[in-house]
């Protein structure tokens, strides 16, 4: 019987799921039936990261239990310091993954693969997240790591951390929603090797393991870190039109641009760009948000091929107004993705098939031996 090949999977359906829905012909995305519209307007990342978990919108005793659960978690063990401090030269991708497999060792439930337990881990995970991205951006950089604080939300917290003074309230606000709108998106390629993963009945930390690995490679996680190296290139918005044509005439790639889903804009786009013209004009640099604009015009003519902004072609814009170093563009992607990881990992184990495709082998089938002494 003749096999049909889906290269990349794509448009496979393999399984079911309640986490997120997702009409890339209409730029829909829901999680757990709500718009990304209403949590990006009206929500925050602890309360998403309640939704996702949990399967509801908690209640405000609920929310405010889960923000206690979390700043209780967020400090990471001697050990995972020492290992953070012997990679200090390493790509902080690299060291979050590191990081999180040695968390493994130190984990009370990491051998109880129940539903319960995997929701501990879970909210551990995404409370630890952040300290390990902040911990060694400063060790990197010949500075003391600077301990959480628990008078401060998740994502002032990280910026805290990070810099080690209290942020501005618009670069919580931004940094908040820039997790919320990456906190979860289906079957992306960092989730399916987390399941995939899950499938085997591996633990979470290992099938989180696999995800930060995926969501390495520069076609899932880096579009943000190139749209903001590109934007740097380019350097005014005046220079923005012959910088694209030119690299539209070397065939090369605009990143930020087109998805594996989406036909029609990112829903997640919308927020993002307003949040860059809005801390643009608020921090006195609006150049950064005028040259995406004039980029964006630029690439208009192949909307008609389906290629849209991305929800990360704005991102790397926030992260330049806020000082964020390039290399941490990866990492960041993985603290707003880790509870929509975990969600993944859970339905994985709830219902779980070991995950195992075929590959339609095309090679020679009747080649003799040949004995070494012969060749």
């Amino acid at each position: 019987m003749e096999s049909t090949i889906a290269r990349g999977l794509r448009n496979v359906v393999l399984d079911t799921t309640q986490s997120s829905f997702i009409d890339g012909e209409a730029g829909v995305l829901l999680y757990r039936g709500y718009s990304i519209h209403d949590l990006a307007q009206r929500s925050n990342f602890e309360e998403v990261c309640y939704l996702l978990l949990y399967g509801a919108l908690p209640t405000r005793t609920q929310l405010d239990d889960l923000r206690r659960r979390l700043v209780s978690q967020r400090s990471l063990p001697g050990e995972v310091m020492q290992v953070i401090r012997l990679v200090k030269n390493t790509r902080p991708v690299d060291v979050l993954r590191t990081a999180v497999s040695a968390l493994a060792a130190f984990d009370p439930d990491v051998d109880d693969n129940s539903r319960e337990a995997n929701l501990r881990k879970a909210e551990r995970l995404t409370a630890q997240f952040p300290t390990i991205v902040a911990a060694h951006h400063r060790v990197h950089n010949g500075l003391d790591p600077v301990a959480p604080r628990d008078d401060l939300g998740h994502a002032a917290n990280f910026l805290y951390m990070l810099e080690g003074r209290e942020p501005s309230a618009e670069a919580v606000a931004a940094m908040d929603l820039d997790f919320l709108l990456h906190a979860e998106h289906g079957s992306n390629a960092s989730a399916f090797a987390a399941r995939v993963t899950a499938s085997t009945l591996s633990d979470m930390h290992s099938a989180i393991v696999s995800a930060i690995g995926t969501l390495k490679g520069p076609l899932h996680g880096g579009a943000a870190e190139a749209v903001r190296r590109m934007t740097a290139e380019i350097g005014e918005p005046s220079r923005a039109d012959a910088y694209i044509q030119q690299k539209l005439a070397d065939h090369e790639r605009i990143m930020g641009f087109g998805h594996a889903v989406y036909r029609v804009e990112d829903p997640r786009a919308r927020h993002m760009r307003e949040k860059s013209r809005a801390l643009g004009q608020k921090l006195g640099h609006p150049e950064w948000y005028q040259i995406l604009q004039q980029v964006e015009k630029d690439m208009a003519p192949y909307q008609a091929r389906g290629i849209y902004v991305n929800v990360d072609f704005y991102a790397g814009s926030v992260y330049a107004l806020l000082g964020i170093s390039d290399d941490l563009a990866i990492p960041i992607f993985a603290i707003g993705r880790i509870p929509g990881w975990c969600t993944e990992i859970l339905e994985q184990y709830e219902n779980n098939m070991l995950i195992r495709p075929l590959l339609k082998y095309v090679g020679p089938k009747d080649l003799r031996y040949v004995p070494i002494e012969e060749r």
